[in-house]
């Protein structure tokens, strides 16, 4: 199993709105006869790449992988009746699958054609793997992870608006790493025009992550380099109300866009879920950053330390307002790591 997990991390960054899975396949002797991944949606399931590769040797062994089979007709077969035409007598589950087309319904299947089907190995490693695709199905939005560097002192930036580069090249690509894990990117309108960001994983992901703007005015300048689409394709979501030429600018370059009721954190999650989103960055600036805390749209932090202090009363700092009349009433985050990034420090933490 834990060969199966190191296959399906593999997948990281390419199979949403599917999971990570892997797959080890075992003949009669409990020899590895097969093993494969999930390597992105639409193709082969991690089930039937380790069944290609065991071939007859199948017969009689044994199936290890990370999550449940499913059995239900998408855009490839059910692995279920893989497993079961492959003449498997035993497969080993680490969880089941809480999409609910599935949810139990795979190890039904192979028992009642009996198939011994063993449960909750490395259940808590499985989880924790696909803990985004747990969270879109059950939540109904992605996983959001929010990202920020700073000083020392707690400043993004400099009275003046300058902020690049507080972060060294070590954290700048690991940044690039994390997008390249992510589905989406998101940034609001002030991040367009102070920063004019690329919000790419600098070609460590193919397709690039879709870049979201969320700009319900849309105060967006006429040129940005998140406007050509042959780097990476680019969603501009605002309301109603905004100016229509902008809207027949965008339109003449190609970039998509999509009008929201109340053009807020949780409603643009809701829409990137349906486009298929597991988990999604959040590299905005405070006030935005603020709005997603306070609706639920942020599951993971992600702070970068530069040893540096700018000062300046004025300086931006990451957050704005979420509202707090009390300090006690502050919910503590759990600490998941902390990393040195060549001068900086990574603080990772969970909610």
């Amino acid at each position: 199993m834990q060969r199966a997990l190191q296959l399906a991390s593999l997948g990281a960054g390419h199979t949403s709105p599917n999971p990570l899975v892997g797959c080890v396949v075992l003949d009669a002797q409990g020899a590895p006869v097969g093993e494969g991944f999930h390597q992105r949606a639409g193709t082969p399931h991690a089930e039937v790449h380790a069944l290609r590769r065991a071939g007859e040797r199948a017969r009689g062994g044994t199936a290890v992988v990370t999550l449940e089979p499913c059995c239900h007709h998408g855009r490839t077969p059910p692995c279920s009746q893989a497993l079961i035409a492959a003449g498997v007598k035993r497969v080993v589950v680490a969880m089941r699958d809480p999409d609910p087309r599935v949810a139990g319904r795979g190890v039904a299947e192979l028992r009642q054609a009996g198939i011994e089907v063993i449960e909750a190995v490395c259940e808590a490693e499985a989880r924790r793997l696909n803990h985004a695709f747990i969270h879109r199905v059950s939540q109904g939005r992605p996983l959001g992870i929010l990202k920020w560097a700073m000083s020392l002192d707690g400043r993004t930036a400099l009275p003046n608006g300058s902020s690049q580069w507080i972060s060294g090249p070590d954290a700048r690509a690991w940044v690039h790493r994390l997008r390249s894990r992510c589905d989406a990117v998101i940034v609001g309108g002030g991040t367009v025009r102070a920063d004019d960001p690329l919000l790419t994983s600098r070609g460590r992901r193919s397709p690039e992550p879709l870049r979201v703007v969320i700009s319900r005015g849309l105060n967006l300048p006429l040129q940005a380099r998140l406007w050509d689409q042959s780097a990476a394709r680019t969603l501009v979501v605002h309301g109603y109300s905004a100016p229509a030429r902008l809207r027949f600018h965008l339109d003449a370059l190609g970039v998509e866009r999509l009008v929201l009721e109340r053009c807020e954190p949780l409603e643009l999650l809701q829409a990137l879920a349906q486009r298929g989103c597991n988990q999604v960055l959040w590299e905005c600036g405070p006030e935005l950053a603020a709005a997603a805390l306070r609706q639920g749209c942020v599951q993971q932090l992600a702070a970068v330390v530069a040893p540096k202090l700018l000062g300046g009363e004025a300086a931006r700092t990451p957050l704005g307002d979420l509202n707090l009349v009390d300090v006690n009433a502050a919910v503590p985050w759990q600490a998941q790591n902390l990393q040195r990034l060549g001068h900086d420090w990574l603080l990772e933490l969970s909610a």
